[in-house]
């Protein structure tokens, strides 16, 4: 969760720090930092010496294979006529166990999808 955040704050603001990702995911600071700190030993990200934070590749490919996945199943649940509120925050657990087999099987049928 925590790749996926820093790559959807990345989108929209180019500094990403430790407290821009309290607030959106709603956890203490002392929490993010130990994360970023276990994150930055995994090489997944990298923290320069003002405290921004950035995607190594290796963690570039997961924030964005969570992403899409998150967007495509939120765009699914709601086409079933889930709410937007539910639709995000189902998805969003979901996007962490669903099989790549299953979650293929979602996209092909979404990008073929037509509304009538």
């Amino acid at each position: 969760m925590y790749l996926e955040t820093i790559h959807v704050l990345s989108q929209n603001n180019k500094n990403v720090r430790a407290i821009d990702i309290c607030r959106k995911m709603g956890f203490s600071k002392p929490s993010v930092s130990r994360a970023m700190k276990n994150l930055s030993a995994e090489d997944y990200i990298n923290v320069d010496s003002n405290g921004y934070i950035t995607l190594k590749e290796k963690g570039k490919a997961i924030a964005e294979k969570i992403y899409e996945r998150h967007e495509i199943l939120t765009r699914c649940l709601r086409y079933l006529g889930v709410d937007d509120k539910t639709a995000e925050d189902d998805a969003c657990r979901v996007e962490h166990v669903i099989s790549d087999e299953t979650f293929k099987a979602i996209k092909n049928h979404i990008k073929n999808y037509k509304p009538e």
